[in-house]
């Protein structure tokens, strides 16, 4: 396993970190999780030396303003001398946030999910247009100044979904040590996108890249792609490209990957252990600019399956719907797409049972027209 800086913490993290929100289930509830494969999952990246764990208040629940049960798991998991192995990292839920009260109120019932005394990384979760103002209003930073005094967290960070503008602002607004971006090769120049990640390393905050995969995504390639890959001198997998060209830029201190089943924990290993920064070649970087065209051309809609819309008020599976359509589109109309989208019928609402009533838009961080786009969901499936 590879290790970087954290920024001005001077910490030494794994350049990839387990990211505690995509992990197994039993059935088809979220707040299940099968927890005997999730656990032999995270330990045995803990032993190939992840040291990196990331969860939030809301994962694995039934909706943003409960308590999922990732954290619950997390606790689990880091026994047995684990939790000393580790940084863990969670998150306020920012979209509760009323008064400073709230803010202490949710640190300890997270502390005493995690059982733990202390969150290592503390991140001000999804920051946006919408809650940074209310959280400034509670005074955030009076918050974070106290949990660090108090040692319930060592270090405090933010995550962000917005653009790039309000990111420099938050940047400059309080003493973070590290933040959390939306970063891949097709989202380069999104939300915070590279301007932002450079913007924040100039101020020696340590940067950890979510979606590095796009929500898996970069791993289910059209044949175009694929064959651009396969004709590559070196080959790579679409993760192992995608993850390189992450971990290509030494500014990047950690990039979270949310994995499902023990062979993304294997094949994601395997890369994290040789992908130096400023290790791809030129003519890596011109397939990646190739394969990005392919993809941008074909995709359209730009979900990454982060699930934040859900649950819907009438049981519509949403990215499972914007999964299938995008599948239709990208790897030229393949019928195996409708099958797709009859088997999230099976298990949830279609989409033409929509409402209209945008509570899933206010939750997306990819700022997606849902309502309209499941109209073309609906005209092309149903």
């Amino acid at each position: 396993m590879q290790y970087r800086k954290f920024g001005k913490t001077n910490e030494d993290v794994s350049v990839l970190g387990f990211g505690c929100m995509r992990l197994p289930i039993i059935g088809d509830d979220p707040t299940n999780i099968d927890e005997y494969n999730a656990m032999k999952m995270i330990r045995s990246a803990i032993d190939a030396g992840v040291n990196y764990v990331d969860t939030a208040y809301p994962y694995h629940g039934s909706g943003f303003n409960e308590g999922g049960s990732s954290e619950l798991f997390v606790a689990k998991a880091l026994k047995d001398g684990y939790r000393k192995r580790v940084k863990l990292a969670t998150k306020l839920p920012s979209w509760l946030i009323k008064t400073r009260a709230d803010m202490d109120k949710y640190l300890n019932i997270q502390l005493e999910r995690l059982e733990t005394d202390a969150v290592d990384f503390y991140l001000v979760h999804g920051l946006n247009k919408n809650y940074w103002p209310v959280l400034k209003e509670a005074d955030i930073s009076g918050f974070l100044n106290q949990a660090i005094k108090d040692g319930r967290i060592k270090y405090a960070g933010f995550s962000f979904h917005d653009q790039v503008d309000l990111f420099k602002e938050i940047v400059d607004y309080y003493n973070w040590s590290f933040c959390q971006i939306q970063y891949n090769y097709l989202d380069e120049n999104f939300q915070a996108g590279r301007e932002g990640l450079e913007y924040a390393a100039a101020k020696e905050l340590g940067i950890v890249v979510m979606e590095p995969l796009r929500g898996g995504n970069l791993v289910r390639l059209p044949e175009e792609a694929k064959v651009l890959l396969d004709q590559a001198e070196v080959r790579r997998t679409p993760a192992e490209l995608a993850l390189r060209w992450v971990w290509n830029d030494p500014k990047v201190s950690v990039a979270l990957s949310g994995m499902t089943i023990m062979d993304d924990v294997i094949e994601n290993l395997r890369v994290a252990e040789k992908a130096e920064a400023d290790s791809l070649t030129v003519k890596e970087i011109a397939l990646v600019e190739k394969i990005k065209d392919i993809v941008k051309e074909k995709t359209k809609v730009n979900c990454t399956a982060c699930s934040y819309c859900m649950p819907c008020t009438v049981g519509i599976n949403i990215p499972g719907c914007f999964s299938a359509y995008n599948d239709y589109w990208v790897f030229d109309h393949i019928p195996a797409a409708k099958q797709i989208y009859r088997m999230v019928l099976r298990m949830a609402a279609p989409a033409s049972k929509c409402v209209e009533c945008g509570n899933c838009e206010s939750h997306c961080p990819q700022g997606i027209a849902i309502i309209q786009e499941l109209k073309k969901v609906r005209e092309l499936f149903e």
